[in-house]
């Protein structure tokens, strides 16, 4: 089965790509390109389906660099492989060769690329991460490899969306709590529930650090199960686990 790899014009000529679940060999409630190798699939599965990214990319394995996430803002900057993934959620470097690799199941995947230094990154972002400015985080690391914020174009792809992500008001107060203005990302679900526009809040992250391109693909994780794997979508249905999905960028 063919890889189904989303792109965004505002990248290129950058390559990169937002991978779906289509075309993986893994089979059950992870069938598909399941890339996660903290999920309970099997370990030389998730091995095929990464090396099917790799090739994808263009890169050898060792060359599709990840972190070991923690909704954090903590961002790595790479030259190579890693024997240890570092803890962080975001990546950036300068060197050919080298592709950025970003899991997620709702959260936020964010590739950017600086074409005219020859930057690129990559963030995880889900709510602690976008809040605690992970976003910003990476835009920082890649300045310091000769990036100029007002050139770095930055597409989030995709992520759950407003009208699937149900939260309680102790949630909404976490994000009164930084700024009241950011009830505008909230809509009203039934009784104390809200609605959370987690895109929508990571563009206006994005934009507020200074980057002018910042945009999201529109797809919705949760909405769609036959193209993407989603952790809540996961959880209502009871299931025991969940895939990862991949998103890459290189030079």
């Amino acid at each position: 089965m063919t890889l189904d790899i989303i792109t965004s014009r505002a990248l290129e000529p950058t390559r990169h790509g937002f991978f779906g679940r289509s075309g993986g060999a893994s089979s059950g409630i992870f069938a598909g390109l399941n890339c996660g190798a903290g999920s309970s699939d099997q370990s030389e599965i998730v091995a095929i389906n990464r090396a099917r990214v790799a090739s994808a990319m263009g890169v050898d394995m060792p060359n599709l660099v990840g972190v070991h996430q923690i909704h954090s803002a903590e961002v790595a900057i790479v030259d190579g492989p890693q024997a240890t993934p570092p803890k962080a959620d975001g990546l950036a470097t300068k060197t050919p060769g080298v592709a950025l690799a970003i899991l997620t199941a709702d959260c936020q995947p964010v590739l950017f690329s600086d074409p005219e230094s020859g930057v690129i990154g990559a963030a995880h972002a889900g709510w602690k991460g976008a809040i605690s400015g992970v976003l910003e985080a990476t835009v920082e690391a890649m300045e310091t490899l000769g990036a100029k914020r007002e050139n770095i174009r930055a597409i989030i792809g995709p992520t759950i969306s407003q009208r699937a992500y149900e939260v309680g008001p102790e949630f909404l107060d976490s994000f009164l709590s930084e700024d009241t203005s950011y009830t505008r990302f909230f809509a009203n679900g039934q009784g104390d529930r809200m609605l959370f526009d987690l895109p929508s809040f990571g563009m206006h992250r994005l934009r507020e650090a200074g980057v002018h391109t910042a945009d999201w693909t529109g797809h919705c994780t949760y909405e769609d199960p036959q193209r993407f794997y989603s952790y809540r979508r996961s959880c209502h249905e009871k299931e025991a686990d969940y895939g990862r999905l991949i998103a890459c960028i290189r030079l």
